[in-house]
């Protein structure tokens, strides 16, 4: 086989660089090593995802699903409420998104774009890749162990967790983040309070370095998790279920609710979830989502780099495999803006400075809507001086609220 743009994996990243380089007259390939509908975390979208789902054309189809609109977020601690609402946010743009079932969603995604005459090649896995300047061959294997080889002018690599190009070429690194570990589940939202309290994406900071996120689907399902370090782990006994029913009997503010509910698959365990890596460009790839480098759950800000760099990264692939020049470090300084933004708010999280903020006992309109756009994933607005200069900005705020108090 041939294809001027290789793209490895069928999530968002791969499904909104596919949509994107058939709009520009290109027919990629696409290589899935699962059959869809197949699992994943990471439910909870950002308002900027739907700027990426407006320009690939797969908007109307995702509004057709009935997913559970969402309007901002709330954080709580103990008797403490903070809560964002995206419509109060600085940056023009989407002020609500969805709360998806990512198996649902990541196939409506990728049925719309083979739809739109993008083929989807589904169980088979990449085994190698030589590299020949630009162009490459990549060698498959399908799930019945047959092998074959395509040749392509570009590949982007949007295999998430997968990592298949870093994989490759030795490209991974530790995260400079601590280590935190996740244990999850979907459970059947029997005393789901009423109304918007029961609708809303719900983060609770419980204790230093754990907290619970609860986000609630159209489907009468929700989400549930925590995110804490080892030590935490290590105090419940028993099976990952035993363990998360014993953490969610311990939580007062969710105790009640989740009490004896039936769980929709046993719980999963991800144990250091955060990962960097070396370079995100090379000699005919392009690392796109989760195979670049993954921060942090809080801000549930996976989707919106996987879509964001799938967009940008088909952008550019089509006019190099066009002829055209290519400067592949606008796309390297985009990603990586966008990184160190949010690194600035999942640090300031995890050091308490972030729940200064939040919890503090008078409000700043006009900052908050500064930081809701941050929450928002518009972190590309330099204009936003809580993105332009994410880093001093919080910890400036947080030592002024300190000082008042």
């Amino acid at each position: 086989m041939k294809t001027k743009v290789l793209i490895i994996g069928a999530g968002p990243a791969g499904t909104i660089a596919g949509a994107i380089l058939k709009k520009e007259g290109i027919d990629p390939i696409i290589i899935e090593k699962t059959k869809f509908p197949r699992f994943v975390i990471g439910e909870s979208l950002l308002p900027k995802c739907m700027n990426v789902f407006e320009e690939a054309g797969l908007i109307d189809v995702i509004k057709k699903q009935g997913y559970q609109k969402k309007y901002g977020a709330e954080f709580k601690r103990g008797n403490e409420t903070c809560r964002f609402n995206f419509s109060e946010k600085y940056t023009d743009g989407w002020d609500w998104t969805w709360q998806v079932p990512r198996d649902h969603f990541d196939k409506v995604l990728a049925d719309e774009v083979e739809k739109k005459g993008v083929k989807i090649i589904y169980e088979t896995s990449v085994i190698d890749i030589k590299f020949n300047g630009t162009n490459s061959i990549t060698t498959i294997k399908d799930k019945n162990g047959n092998k074959s080889k395509i040749e392509a002018e570009f590949i982007i690599d949007a295999s998430g967790y997968g990592r298949v190009i870093a994989n490759l070429q030795d490209l991974n690194l530790p995260s400079s983040l601590n280590v935190r570990h996740s244990l999850f589940t979907q459970i059947k939202d029997v005393n789901r309070p009423a109304g918007d309290d029961g609708d809303r994406i719900t983060l609770i900071d419980t204790k230093p370095g754990v907290w619970i996120w609860i986000i609630p689907f159209s489907n009468g399902n929700t989400s549930v998790g925590f995110v804490a370090h080892q030590e935490f782990y290590d105090k419940y006994k028993g099976s990952y279920e035993e363990q998360l029913r014993a953490m969610l009997t311990d939580e007062p503010l969710v105790s009640e609710r989740f009490k004896d509910t039936e769980y929709v698959f046993k719980p999963h365990f991800i144990k250091g979830y955060s990962i960097a890596i070396k370079q995100l460009t090379g000699d005919g790839y392009v690392l796109t989502g989760n195979a670049t480098e993954f921060l942090d759950p809080i801000f549930s800000s996976g989707v919106t780099f996987a879509v964001e760099s799938g967009l940008q990264a088909a952008k550019l692939a089509a006019k190099q495999v066009k002829g055209e020049k290519v400067d592949w470090n606008e796309y390297v300084n985009h990603i990586i803006h966008g990184d160190e933004t949010f690194r600035s708010y999942v640090d300031a999280w995890y050091n308490n400075t972030l729940q200064t903020i939040f919890f503090a006992p008078n409000e700043n309109q006009k900052i908050k809507g500064q930081i809701c756009s941050v929450l928002g994933g518009y972190v590309w607005d330099k204009t936003n001086p809580y993105v332009r200069n994410h880093k001093n900005a919080l910890n400036t705020l947080a030592n002024i609220i300190k000082k008042e108090a």
